[in-house]
């Protein structure tokens, strides 16, 4: 396996774990006191600032990787991801595309394509 998809494999699955469980979070006790769209602007700043940090630690471990791949192949393998989450939950790939038409699936994707480019403004580890 190259190298720049071992350290998108490192990028992405640790972040999606958590993100993972900060949705179900999100989704069961914070979304229904605020809604949807508040509930996701809480948790992209947490997602995003755990990528920081898990970008770091990939970046040290594999500093040869080139960024912009290892951004672009995170990104692929996190939709992928999250198009499995949601057919596993029931969802059609249509419902998938089409909720994130909507506010909060608009955001969460911005979100998710901030997470793309991490690896790239990431400034590289001291070692």
């Amino acid at each position: 396996m190259p190298p720049t998809v071992k350290a998108a494999l490192a990028y992405v699955l640790p972040v999606f774990a958590l993100a993972f469980a900060f949705g179900v979070l999100r989704v069961t006790l914070i979304a229904p006191r605020t809604g949807p769209l508040p509930a996701v602007a809480l948790e992209l700043p947490l997602v995003l600032a755990l990528s920081w940090t898990v970008a770091g630690r990939v970046l040290a471990r594999w500093p040869d990787s080139r960024r912009a791949d290892l951004g672009l192949i995170a990104f692929a393998l996190l939709m992928l991801l999250e198009l499995a989450t949601a057919l596993a939950l029931g969802q059609t790939p249509g419902q998938f595309l089409s909720a994130m038409a909507t506010p909060p699936g608009a955001l969460g994707l911005a979100g998710q394509v901030g997470f793309g480019l991490v690896p790239l403004l990431r400034p590289q580890p001291r070692g």
